[in-house]
């Protein structure tokens, strides 16, 4: 088990991330996953049954003493990382030219700023293991669509995922960016599924693990997954 691989995933207690951390671990990888939510960890936790390659951490991703505080606990319990997952995000579901300005700054903090800090705080730990960077975007990071502020947090996600692969592949660090269509997870919550067929957070995390899973020396960049019957 000490030899085994380590995650660390952010926004891992729900929706997508819980559904890698569940595969991985499957897998006998050990994983840290973070969230804000105490209860929601702890819940996520006794639904597996504790595992002890499980660790939960409480923060915000948008804050640097917080994410640097999850890497030195994986570290800590764990003694490598070979994986970070970059999860954590939401939408305020609304547009630019009539929405409530007051829920925007923390989406950009959590959505743009949130990836990039969890890159500064992992790199050297990275380094070591020659392990992955995987950002998790969306596909309206490639498509525009009107008024849409969440939309150009994923732009960013886009582009923050190629600057970083140009800088960490000479540190032997692979980069993967996983931008989702529709899936059926809690980021609808409050707003109602979106019409047609959607993904399931598995279907996602599928495509995570297989990029994670990589042999040694393959560097997976880019991987859109769309459900059939969603046009854009």
């Amino acid at each position: 088990m000490t030899d085994s691989p380590v995650a660390l995933i952010t926004g891992g207690g729900s929706g997508i991330g819980a559904a890698v951390a569940r595969q991985l671990l499957d897998a006998g990888h050990r994983v840290a996953v973070t969230g804000r939510g105490e209860q929601r960890l702890r819940a996520f936790a006794e639904e597996l049954g504790s595992p002890e390659g499980l660790l939960t951490i409480v923060g915000n991703t948008a804050e640097y003493t917080d994410v640097q505080a999850a890497v030195d606990s994986t570290l800590k319990a764990f003694g490598r990382l070979d994986t970070v997952v970059a999860n954590a995000g939401f939408a305020t579901h609304d547009t630019v030219a009539e929405g409530d300005p007051a829920g925007w700054a923390e989406m950009v903090l959590t959505n743009v700023l949130g990836p990039a800090l969890l890159i500064r705080a992992s790199v050297d730990a990275l380094k070591e293991t020659g392990g992955r960077i995987v950002l998790v975007g969306s596909v309206a990071g490639f498509v525009n669509t009107p008024g849409n502020l969440y939309g150009a947090t994923k732009w960013a996600v886009t582009g923050l995922a190629e600057n970083t692969r140009r800088q960490v592949t000479d540190f032997g660090i692979g980069v993967t960016l996983v931008a989702p269509g529709r899936v059926e997870t809690p980021f609808w919550d409050g707003n109602g599924l979106p019409p047609g067929h959607l993904l399931t957070a598995g279907q996602i995390a599928d495509s995570v693990v297989w990029a994670i899973r990589q042999p040694a020396g393959v560097d997976v960049n880019t991987i859109v997954v769309r459900p059939l019957g969603q046009p854009n």
